[in-house]
């Protein structure tokens, strides 16, 4: 086979533990069950949340979220692209926290109107703050001995 080189080979490479595993499991089924949501509770989680928290287009980004979530978590939990598949969802981390969860702090966030100042804001945004870590996490160290990724790259290395 030919040996991956370059971006190919930066994208897959990894030298975290086994364990790293543990982190992919929970990011990405996280990730994985939201974008489900999205699409089975459209009103609570998708178009409609999207909407109260005045996201403009809900109707196109609601769906575009749920599937980007699903693609990336099913990605993460396979340990496959998983570098690739944590630069979308760091990026849908960081919005979630500025557009539904930040207005917490200052008591001006449609989705928590009883909400306000920073214990709330610590509250409501721990999976956020959670699932941003663990992305960063999977973005710097890969996907780990337990992947898809170890596993190419053993196999183009010889």
């Amino acid at each position: 086979m030919t040996p991956i080189t370059g971006w190919q080979a930066k994208l897959t490479a990894t030298s975290a533990p086994a364990a790293t595993a543990l982190i992919r499991l929970y990011v990405g089924a996280v990730f994985l069950s939201e974008g489900i949501l999205k699409f089975l509770r459209p009103d609570t989680q998708g178009t409609g949340r999207f909407d109260k928290a005045g996201i403009p287009a809900p109707d196109f980004f609601a769906p575009l979220d749920g599937a980007f979530e699903i693609a990336c978590g099913l990605l993460i939990l396979a340990g496959l692209l998983t570098r690739l598949a944590a630069v979308p969802m760091i990026v849908n981390m960081l919005g979630a926290l500025l557009i539904t969860k930040l207005p917490i702090l200052w008591g001006d966030a449609p989705l928590f109107a009883d909400e306000s100042g920073w214990w709330d804001f610590a509250h409501e945004s721990r999976t956020d703050l959670a699932q941003l870590c663990g992305s960063l996490f999977l973005l710097l160290v890969g996907a780990g001995t337990l992947s898809v990724d170890a596993r190419l790259a053993r196999t183009h290395r010889g």
